[in-house]
């Protein structure tokens, strides 16, 4: 099971999680970032890494969080490939821990669920 970015890395995208991770899977959006299921190798370090605790392994996912998993793969399949991180958004600590904040993804697509 791949790993899978949540809520709270909205309008955060710390990207502290690149820089760990021993492959090639993250993926990054204007406010967002996703960890592409299929490059996934489930190590497990993007989770202590992640500042805004917003990844969790998919078997773990609150159910509330559970549209998240589709959501990463989706954008996954039209953002850019990360190599390297770009750093937090310049409010990122603001807005690390606000809820409700999917209504503010940039470049959301429509799937179910979310």
């Amino acid at each position: 099971m791949p790993h899978v970015i949540t809520e709270n890395c909205i309008m955060c995208r710390y990207g502290s999680c690149v820089d760990v991770c021993p492959v090639v899977c993250f993926h990054e959006g204007p406010n967002f970032m996703t960890i592409d299921p299929a490059e996934c190798v489930d190590c497990g370090i993007c989770v202590n890494a992640c500042e805004a605790n917003a990844i969790f392994p998919a078997a773990q996912l609150p159910p509330s969080l559970a549209h998240y998993q589709r959501l990463n793969e989706a954008l996954s399949a039209v953002w850019p490939l990360v190599i390297e991180a770009s750093g937090p958004l310049t409010d990122a600590d603001a807005w690390n821990g606000a809820i409700g904040k999917l209504q503010h993804l940039v470049g959301r697509m429509n799937h179910s669920g979310g």
